[in-house]
């Protein structure tokens, strides 16, 4: 089977780039820390040199972060026609022993030990070929999102229609649960992209893309009528101070940040990515 592959473009927007030399390239962001109390003896631990024969010494970051879909094309239009995303390529109908073994591995072996059948868990058969998995990598400026799919064989590449069920229950306080985050530039008005993001999200029936306010709402009709200037959780108390931040789910009932890191917290980002990457000679 064909797969069309689409090549990487060249991301040479300037003020893309800004973003991740300005803030530290903050992809990833909790909020544990923003809505805890502050300690009265907070420190800064330096940063140990790092062996470059250690297991931390021999990466060279995050390469993507991965997320199983229900349906690949509402997902992809997300990921590219909302948030801008560059497709770099896809691949799919994969199947087979070596790829049940490296993917499914661990949970054949659960599924074994608790003598039932792996489908019962929602492991698929890929090694026999009853399902294919199919992936699309999406590239923003400082990370790789991966969309993944897997699918009965009798069902085309790219459907709505998925091996298993989605989880239904996708509250953040779940052990397990992830989050995706993405950083939003610092002359953007914050609670404009919010309305926007609604907006357009509706527009293309992803209706589930919805923000959540900072004021306490009951129904759907109170969170839609909230004041604007609700939408952005700012955290002024350290060392969160100049986060601002907004949840929501996506389009698949993912669960989405957007967040902005300015001022002192900025500045903590940047501090630690120099740290990071300053050789371990120079430390």
């Amino acid at each position: 089977m064909s797969h069309e592959q689409k090549p990487a473009t060249h991301l040479g927007d300037p003020d893309r780039r800004t973003i991740l030399r300005a803030a530290g390239g903050v992809a990833i962001g909790g909020i544990a820390a923003a809505l805890s109390a502050p300690t009265s003896s907070a420190q800064e631990t330096p940063a140990p040199a790092r062996d470059p024969n250690s297991l931390g010494g021999r990466l060279q970051g995050v390469q993507h972060f991965g997320l199983t879909v229900q349906d690949m094309e509402r997902a992809y239009e997300f990921y590219t026609g909302v948030l801008g995303g560059t497709e770099v390529f896809r691949h799919g109908d994969f199947q087979g022993d070596a790829v049940q073994n490296t993917l499914l591995a661990d949970q054949e072996i659960l599924a074994n030990h608790l003598g039932v059948n792996p489908r019962t868990m929602g492991v698929p058969d890929l090694r026999g070929g009853a399902q294919r998995l199919d992936v699309r990598f999406i590239q923003f400026d400082n990370v790789v999102i991966e969309l993944l799919q897997y699918r009965d064989a009798d069902q085309p590449m790219g459907g709505p229609k998925a091996f298993a069920e989605p989880v239904e229950h996708m509250s953040p306080a779940f052990p397990r649960m992830m989050h995706i985050c993405f950083h939003v530039r610092d002359d953007v008005d914050f609670n404009q992209f919010i309305a926007d993001l609604e907006a357009e999200s509706a527009r293309r029936g992803m209706t589930q893309v919805r923000a959540n306010r900072i004021i306490r709402v009951s129904t759907e009709e109170e969170r839609k009528a909230a004041p604007m200037d609700t939408n952005t959780n700012k955290v002024t108390v350290a060392p969160s101070d100049g986060w601002e931040l907004i949840y929501c789910k996506g389009p698949e009932g993912e669960q989405l940040e957007f967040v902005k890191a300015l001022g002192p917290v900025k500045k903590r980002f940047s501090d630690a990515l120099a740290a990071h990457l300053q050789p371990a000679s120079a430390k």
